[in-house]
């Protein structure tokens, strides 16, 4: 059973930046792949970024490939999402998400365990 709990979330201009944090409950959080979803007003929940449970494998979607940048640090059970640049077509609210499958990293049903989500808002 993992608990996932995010922050850093808020309201930012176009072009700013803001780190999004996740914090794990758990001794078993370095056995877990670990994603960023997010998902706008009336549209459907969409991947941003994955990591393996080691680190040394990371998944963009193209939309924030460049601009976003994910990492953990599994001796503080904590998975961290960079933002740079940001646009206003980023506003939505970010989850996080932890799987024990090696596959379908980009794939929202493939993860067990989700945060309660953070809000972003980036303004024109």
């Amino acid at each position: 059973q993992v608990q996932l709990v995010e922050n850093g979330g808020g309201l930012v201009q176009a072009g700013g930046s803001l780190r999004l944090s996740c914090a794990a409950s758990g001794r078993t959080f370095s056995s877990y792949d670990m994603g960023w979803f997010r998902q706008a007003p009336g549209k459907e929940r969409e991947f941003v970024a994955s990591i393996s449970f080691g680190g040394r494998s990371t998944t963009y979607a193209s939309s924030v490939k460049g601009r976003f940048t994910i990492s953990r640090d599994n001796a503080k059970n904590t998975v961290f999402l960079q933002m740079i640049s940001l646009e206003p077509e980023d506003t939505a609210v970010y989850y996080c998400a932890a799987k024990r499958k090696r596959s379908g990293d980009m794939f929202a049903n493939e993860y067990s365990y989700w945060g309660q989500g953070t809000q972003v808002t980036v303004s024109s």
